[in-house]
């Protein structure tokens, strides 16, 4: 819901170090793998119940995702990159629940299957979207230096990370956090579905 606010923010944030890696030959595949790494190793810092340990290496992984963006502006984005960004954050989106269910299954369970299955239906329709969207030659306004179409919604990224966050410093509410972001996540299923719908009423000329 805010990330297209949060951009402008987030590039003079990210700017800096950005410049520095594209200089060093960093590459932003290779911080996207990297930081997909660090976000897989959240898992059994929270299956062991080390919250704050998986707090760091969630927003490591979520730092990593910025910076591969602002270097591949810097040097030449490509169609493989894209396409490994947006694969390995709804990975790592996905498995972060799988962390606190393993953590105490008999709590949290439920709850975490819940919340993954809210995430197939706000990444498929955000996925299937950019589809129809790329075989129309559709760009975003918002994001038009995304690789493929982003459509907003209700859960976008910043409140997933936020949400990410609370359940750390607040592993007790897993269960209502889970429940809470999951109704939310139906809402924005439900209005991208709408948006398909719409845009997509007529065949391109």
């Amino acid at each position: 819901m805010i990330d297209a606010m949060l951009l402008p923010f987030q590039r003079r944030l990210l700017d800096p170090a950005a410049h520095t890696l594209a200089r060093k030959g960093v590459t932003a595949d290779q911080l996207t793998l990297a930081g997909f790494g660090l976000g897989l190793l959240a898992i059994p810092a929270l299956a062991f119940g080390l919250y704050g340990v998986a707090l760091v290496f969630i927003l490591l992984n979520r730092l990593a995702d910025g910076l591969d963006g602002a270097v591949a502006r810097l040097t030449t984005p490509t169609d493989r990159g894209a396409f490994l960004d947006i694969a390995l954050d709804f990975a790592f989106y996905a498995l972060v629940p799988v962390g606190f269910a393993l953590a105490s299954p008999d709590q949290n369970a439920l709850p975490a299957a819940v919340l993954i299955a809210a995430f197939v239906g706000t990444g498929s329709s955000f996925l299937a979207f950019a589809v129809i969207a790329g075989q129309r030659g559709l760009r975003p306004e918002a994001y038009p230096s995304k690789g493929i179409y982003y459509l907003g919604g209700l859960t976008e990224g910043a409140e997933t990370i936020a949400l990410f966050i609370a359940m750390c410093l607040l592993p007790g509410l897993f269960p209502v956090l889970a429940y809470l972001f999951s109704a939310a996540c139906l809402i924005t299923t439900l209005t991208r579905w709408w948006q398909g719908w719409q845009a997509f009423a007529d065949e391109p000329d």
